[in-house]
């Protein structure tokens, strides 16, 4: 059984990976082509850093997904704080309405918050669809997640040291920032990388409310597969990969060494 279930594993591995292996290695390919491997050159690495509208959509796309995962951590901790401090129905209700942008095709979340927009524009005549219609909405559909990552934190968090941390006269906001943010700080962070990775990953919802002025970089690749295929398409998702996956492994080994620095830690105690 050890030996199908390898075997098994495995074949979902090769499954999963190997269009991005044919991906990065036809990044490297000299000549034009889909099929026909000839040579090796990064020509099509310096024709993507020399292209002015992918270059400005990487930038639109780092910018959003920066300001969208700090904005949408700050308001996700806290609204899981107040999540956390509720009655059980309560608790149960706002839980139900922050899984509901979760569960529900993307693609009505993006139509809803571009009537929304266009709703406004229309009334107030303020402003028009492009960098901030496109924050909102990013910061709007990445808030659920950072909840569900924090709130756990929240549960394990012993209440009587933010109690005590009051007792002894420590004022409230420094209490929770002393006290309650450092022990729920790994929930943080995840939330964090994971709003980043939902915000630059994201296309329903950027192609709805971008408007004409703003794109973000999966939309210049979707307008690119209708052009003549163009081998910088692959250039661009290896460097994406890499990003994400150099990301990943860090964060791995932060909470691994996280975790063996608080084993080394619990075993002193016993130790004495």
């Amino acid at each position: 059984m050890k030996v199908l279930s390898r075997i098994y594993n495995a074949l979902i591995f090769v499954f999963l990976y190997a269009p991005i292996l044919v991906m990065i290695v036809y990044s490297f390919n000299g000549i034009k082509s889909r099929s026909v491997l000839h040579g090796f050159s990064f020509q099509w690495y310096e024709a993507l850093i020399h292209d002015e509208v992918i270059m400005h959509s990487l930038y639109v796309s780092l910018a959003i997904a920066v300001l969208a995962a700090v904005i949408s951590t700050v308001i996700g901790t806290l609204a899981a704080v107040g999540i956390n401090r509720m009655r059980a129905w309560k608790k149960s209700a706002f839980l139900a309405v922050n899984n509901i942008p979760m569960v529900s095709p993307e693609i009505v979340t993006a139509i809803s918050m571009m009537v929304l927009f266009v709703f406004f524009i229309s009334r107030l005549h303020m402003f028009e669809m492009g960098f901030g219609t496109l924050l909102i909405a990013h910061i709007t559909f990445c808030i659920p997640y950072v909840v569900l990552e924090v709130l756990p934190k929240i549960r394990g968090l012993d209440g009587n040291v933010y109690n005590a941390a009051l007792d002894l006269g420590c004022p409230p906001v420094k209490a929770f920032w002393k006290v309650v943010i450092p022990e729920i700080k790994p929930g943080i962070v995840t939330g964090l990388i994971m709003a980043f990775t939902l915000s630059i990953d994201d296309f329903v919802i950027s192609y709805f409310n971008s408007g004409s002025t703003v794109q973000t970089l999966s939309v210049t690749i979707f307008s690119m597969t209708k052009k003549p295929y163009s081998p910088k398409i692959n250039a661009l998702s290896t460097l994406l990969f890499t990003a994400v996956l150099i990301l990943l492994v860090g964060v791995n080994l932060r909470q691994r060494g996280a975790f063996r620095s608080k084993k080394k830690s619990a075993g002193k105690a016993v130790g004495k």
